[in-house]
């Protein structure tokens, strides 16, 4: 499952992050979710990734549920040879390949992706959800447990409430705002809520709280996250 963008993985860290900085310019930071707006987005995948034989082999799992009830409809795994090292800001590289050709095998293309990872909250603002929504052509979320970049005040204790994550500029200076930080569940841990691609954070708080329900992670991710790991996604 592709956009029509591809590039090599074959990269050095150099490498690699010279085209992060080539590609951030291209992802989309408003809502571009097809006709009808939200009402389009009628079924949604949740990704996450997981490490076999000490790193060696990269598993994705893909679980996508229907966004009217949260009910599972599909869920897809792909194992991949890991051929990236875990570098901190490159971890797309380790896990992209993976992740789309667990997309490649289902057999509905879903309308949004929330993925475990970064989005715009990232040092070159080209997190995970960035590049794996970019390749995809597909409106992506970025929903991280920890912050890697920024500066924000406690958001308050309700489900709901959220505070937002500032960081400089690219060229330094004047602060800006990369992402949310939100209370997806009273007396637990925030969420780093960040564009992906094709999303506005707007629209990528409201579908992350949408798909909450008694847990701390949004429905699609935990049940991606325990497929990963080898267990049952429902």
């Amino acid at each position: 499952m592709s956009g029509g963008l591809a590039h090599r993985w074959d990269l050095s860290a150099a490498a690699a992050i010279a085209l992060q900085k080539s590609l951030a310019g291209q992802v989309e930071r408003a809502d571009r979710l097809g006709p009808g707006g939200r009402r389009a987005i009628r079924h949604v995948a949740g990704v996450d990734v997981a490490f076999e034989e000490g790193g060696a082999i990269t598993r994705a799992a893909v679980v996508v549920l229907r966004r009217a009830d949260l009910v599972t409809v599909e869920s897809a795994v792909a194992r991949r040879p890991t051929r990236f090292p875990y570098v901190p800001g490159l971890l797309s590289f380790c896990e992209v390949p993976a992740i789309l050709a667990a997309l490649t095998a289902l057999s509905q293309r879903p309308d949004l992706l929330l993925c475990d990872g970064q989005g715009l909250a990232h040092p070159r603002r080209f997190g995970l959800a960035c590049h794996l929504g970019l390749l995809a052509d597909l409106p992506a979320i970025g929903v991280a447990k920890s912050r890697l970049i920024g500066a924000h005040a406690e958001p308050g204790p309700a489900k709901g409430d959220w505070a937002p994550l500032m960081a400089p500029g690219k060229t330094g200076g004047r602060m800006m705002r990369i992402g949310a930080v939100l209370r997806s569940r009273a007396g637990v841990k925030p969420l780093y809520i960040s564009i992906g691609h094709r999303v506005s954070l707007r629209t990528a708080l409201a579908f992350t709280l949408r798909g909450t329900t008694r847990y701390r992670l949004p429905e699609a991710i935990r049940r991606a996250d325990k497929l990963s790991k080898g267990g049952a996604p429902g």
